[in-house]
């Protein structure tokens, strides 16, 4: 039996938990990722996630990286929010290198990252980005799960996907270096 060709497109694509080695090349991705505010000397991104990393809610099984033949090209991160007090994740920030994204490295950082809330039990996931490309991991519009968001002006933008029933009710909250953007 043969093996299916893979496509020239689409390299493969190994999810696994950051190390401590890995942080400086984490640091270049997300700042190659997301755009430089004016005046910025990095996007706020990658403030947010070295504060992330000193808060108590980090959580080092949910920081994972995307390797392309042994190079870092993608970082995910779940850190621990709550609902009214309820654990629950919120999701981001999520960064691929730009000259990768498209590729399915995001896409397979999002399963992997939820796959592995789901495996430890996690209620839900929150997140604020894009409908239409969230959607399709199973992400809904907060409020169809009787979830606020932080900021009421992100209306269907800020997106929850329930791990398991009985999502609690009331106001998501993130971790603390979140509020400080």
């Amino acid at each position: 039996m043969t093996a299916p060709a893979r496509s020239a497109t689409l390299p493969l694509v190994l999810v696994r938990r950051e190390g401590p080695d890995d942080v400086a090349a984490v640091r270049a991705v997300v700042g190659a990722a997301f755009p430089t505010p004016g005046g910025a000397a990095e996007p706020v991104e990658v403030g947010l996630l070295e504060a992330l990393r000193a808060d108590p809610g980090w959580l080092r099984r949910f920081s994972l990286v995307a390797c392309v033949a042994d190079e870092l090209v993608g970082h995910v991160v779940a850190t621990r929010g709550d609902v009214d007090g309820h654990p629950a994740l919120g999701l981001g920030p999520i960064a691929v290198r730009p000259d990768r994204q498209a590729r399915g490295v995001g896409t397979a950082l999002l399963h992997a990252v939820l796959g592995a809330a789901e495996a430890r039990d996690e209620v839900l996931v929150a997140l604020l980005g894009e409908p239409a490309f969230y959607g399709r991991f199973g992400f809904r519009p907060s409020t169809e799960h009787g979830v606020a968001p932080p900021d009421p002006s992100w209306g269907g933008y800020f997106q929850v996907r329930a791990l398991t029933p009985g999502t609690p009710r009331g106001t998501f909250r993130y971790a603390a270096p979140f509020a400080a953007l």
